[in-house]
């Protein structure tokens, strides 16, 4: 009886430390992914905010362009006024009169301080950073030979020092990658390895036969 009783003791002892290791794992596994969705809701808003001031800027480009016509449709009944003004005195030679020259070129200034401030503005700039997702699938592509979650993480670190990159994050991305069959796992011993996905060749005859 007591070596029956042992045995079932070190079997659910066994059980519940398994039990206990799992369930940290999928803690660790759960908290990554949030990161992960943090970190790609913060690229999306980055690009939001980019694309409402590019929006703004369309926007107000043609009304800044309609006032530059007005000014010479403005200053024509001129030389009509000055040829009235000398018809009395048609028998007196008098010099042509060019005041009209000097009001159509300051009437022509604002134009082309206008036309000059329009094509001097600067659009905001669209350089968007990419997200980790992107930069995982990159070096996956780069590789020929596996990579573990730790060594990607580390060379990714080395590439974009002004990133935070940790290990738990890249790991759960290599997994999201292999859910989408874009990456494939592979072990070797208690060591997880990650490679990318190898292109099916029917896909890649296809923009040959295209082509022809």
């Amino acid at each position: 009886m007591s070596e029956n009783t042992t045995e079932l003791t070190s079997q659910y002892t066994a059980q519940v430390s398994a039990d206990l290791e799992r369930n940290a794992k999928e803690q660790e596994r759960i908290g990554a992914e949030i990161v992960a969705l943090q970190e790609q809701l913060a690229a999306h808003q980055r690009d939001h905010a980019v694309l409402v001031g590019i929006q703004q800027a369309i926007a107000a480009a043609p009304a800044a362009a309609e006032p530059s016509v007005l000014p010479d449709s403005a200053a024509v009944p001129a030389p009509r006024a000055a040829k009235k003004q000398a018809e009395p005195s048609a028998g007196k030679a008098r010099p042509k009169n060019t005041a009209p020259a000097p009001r159509r070129s300051a009437a022509g200034k604002p134009a082309a301080k206008k036309a000059s401030t329009k094509s001097g503005k600067a659009e905001p700039a669209t350089t968007a950073q990419p997200t980790l997702v992107d930069l995982v699938r990159g070096h996956l592509t780069e590789q020929s030979e596996p990579r573990s979650a730790a060594e990607i993480a580390a060379a990714l670190g080395q590439a974009h020092p002004d990133r935070s990159v940790k290990t738990t994050v890249v790991r759960t991305t290599l997994e999201g990658l292999v859910a989408k069959s874009q990456a494939q796992r592979s072990k070797q011993g208690s060591s997880v390895f990650y490679t990318a996905a190898a292109v099916p060749e029917r896909a890649a005859e296809q923009p040959a036969a295209a082509g022809a």
